[in-house]
């Protein structure tokens, strides 16, 4: 199989750059529902323009390129030893070649392997089945998504839905408390895949099972068909809308499977994934690996949709009016403090990058320049250098927020920081610190980063680089990155407002519908 390493660097590239169409077609789907101008309709936009920028670059669609995860399919006497070598020769080279970002990271000591290797990455899974030929599939689920699977163990109560009995009524209540709880924090609108049974392990690996399945495929198993179908009807109707902005369309896809449990167990485990579905496959012949098939149609096959200009548009009916403003870093409080919820903000001049590792190093440490009046950015960039040995950004889309949430409070108190941005939002402490301090929290659209990426004209250097890539502190010079204002200084979160209005509306399927 002397062409295996370089199918499963194709399908690596493939996966990563370029959609596969039934997903554009639920994204296009999506934009169509959604009414003209609206903070969810231009998120829309923002990530179709995305997806066909990251297409033409042959760039990550998605900066959390996520856990590689495979499931290679193989006739019996295939040298299941040679294709993992190959696979991880593969997944290394990627990320050499900066399609997938270094996010392999040691559990105990936080180390950044660099290549994404290490023990249990990338994921690797082996079956033989009765076929000539070897599948392989595979998934990038990043981790803002991933954190949002939950799995619930029936009878239960649930907030706003009462007793989640063992009956398909009590499946339908998680089923639809799992949509809720994710909000925007796993870059809605998303899809979702959902086992039923099983143990707490293999209830989740059903689950995320599920998102191999075509987005327009028919569930054949009748009952399961008539939940999914009452789930895209009814999830949608929790007003959450992409971003967790508030809009029509909250779910792109739910898919179930089912498999037997213990008498004393029974889990409804679901597997959350955003709108950057990111899932390929490929059927190779068993001889020289050489690729003969493509498993879903490529993003190729799907017409080009019509981009509308992103974020910034005048407001519609239903919404308050938006104002846009053009702000230079660094920020005075007096500009901050002007701002309001619903305000697109165009930031020029100097960001810096921040996640885990430098807001939990910041609590204790001095920063290591002046952050008076700055912006920090929630984001893990994938990064290169060129020949000459300077730095260029490849994909800068926002990690999720809330994950700051024990440190930012006390960060921006700590060195005058006047705006964060990321994606999904924060909690009331932050919101407190944004109003005692005069800050600003900016909504910029998850996965968009291609689009962001291009927002960033120069790396002026980075701190930190001993955390990894992902976590270190990078300088950029920024020019027209635009974002939105989701909490003010003066109190307001649109966060709060969507999660309380979506709250309200679950608790109109309390009552049974499958009897």
């Amino acid at each position: 199989m002397q062409q295996f390493e370089q199918s499963m660097y194709k399908l690596i590239l493939e996966t990563s750059t370029n959609l596969p169409a039934d997903v554009r077609e639920a994204i296009q789907g999506a934009r169509e529902q959604e009414d003209e101008g609206t903070r969810s309709a231009l998120s829309l936009s923002t990530i179709a323009d995305n997806i066909l920028m990251a297409e033409t670059n042959v760039s990550p669609i998605c900066q959390d390129t996520g856990m590689p995860t495979f499931i290679v399919h193989c006739p019996v006497g295939a040298n299941q030893i040679v294709m993992k070598k190959q696979i991880l020769a593969a997944v290394a080279r990627a990320t050499k070649d900066s399609k997938l970002r270094p996010n392999s990271v040691d559990s105990l000591t936080g180390a950044n392997s660099g290549d994404n290797l290490g023990p249990g990455t990338p994921v690797i899974h082996f079956e033989q089945w009765e076929q000539e030929e070897v599948e392989v599939k595979l998934i990038l689920k990043g981790g803002g998504c991933e954190n949002k699977n939950i799995q619930y163990s029936l009878p239960m109560e649930l907030e706003g839905l009462g007793k989640a009995g063992r009956d398909l009524d009590g499946i339908r209540k998680c089923v639809m408390h799992s949509v809720y709880q994710a909000q925007g924090q796993g870059c809605s609108a998303g899809f979702i895949g959902v086992g039923i049974g099983g143990d707490r392990t293999t209830g989740y690996e059903l689950a995320k099972h599920q998102l191999f399945r075509h987005a327009d495929d028919t569930n054949p198993n009748a009952e399961l068909r008539k939940l999914e179908e009452y789930v895209m009807e009814h999830a949608n109707q929790l007003g959450i809308g992409t971003m967790g902005f508030g809009g029509q369309v909250s779910l792109l896809g739910c898919k179930v499977g089912v498999m037997n449990r213990l008498p004393a167990s029974f889990f409804v485990s679901v597997a959350y994934n955003c709108w950057a579905f990111r899932r390929q496959g490929v059927l190779l012949d068993a001889q020289s690996g050489e690729i003969k098939q493509w498993v879903y149609r490529t993003g190729d096959s799907v017409p080009k949709p019509e981009v509308q200009e992103p974020v910034a548009a005048s407001a519609v009916s239903g919404e308050p009016e938006r104002r846009e403003v053009v702000l230079q870093t660094p920020f005075s409080e007096e500009q901050i403090r002007s701002l309001r919820v619903g305000d697109v903000v165009i930031i020029n001049g100097m960001m810096h990058t921040g996640r885990d590792a430098l807001h939990h190093y910041l609590m204790d440490h001095d920063a290591p320049l002046d952050l008076n009046g700055a912006a920090i950015y929630h984001c893990g960039p994938v990064m290169s250098k060129d020949d000459n040995g300077e730095w260029h950004v490849r994909a800068a889309g926002p990690t999720t927020s809330i994950r700051e949430e024990p440190y930012q409070g006390h960060i921006i108190k700590k060195f005058g920081i006047r705006a964060v941005i990321g994606k999904g939002g924060m909690g009331a402490k932050t919101l407190a610190a944004l109003q005692e301090h005069g800050a600003v929290y900016l909504n910029a659209i998850g996965g968009a980063a291609q689009y962001y990426a291009k927002c960033f004209t120069k790396v002026e250097g980075v701190d930190y680089m001993e955390f990894g890539v992902p976590e270190a502190m990078w300088h950029l010079q920024t020019e027209g990155f635009a974002a939105i204002v989701t909490m003010d200084s003066h109190g307001n979160s649109l966060h709060a407002e969507v999660e309380k209005d979506s709250f309200a509306k679950l608790s109109q399927f309390k009552e049974p519908v499958f009897i």
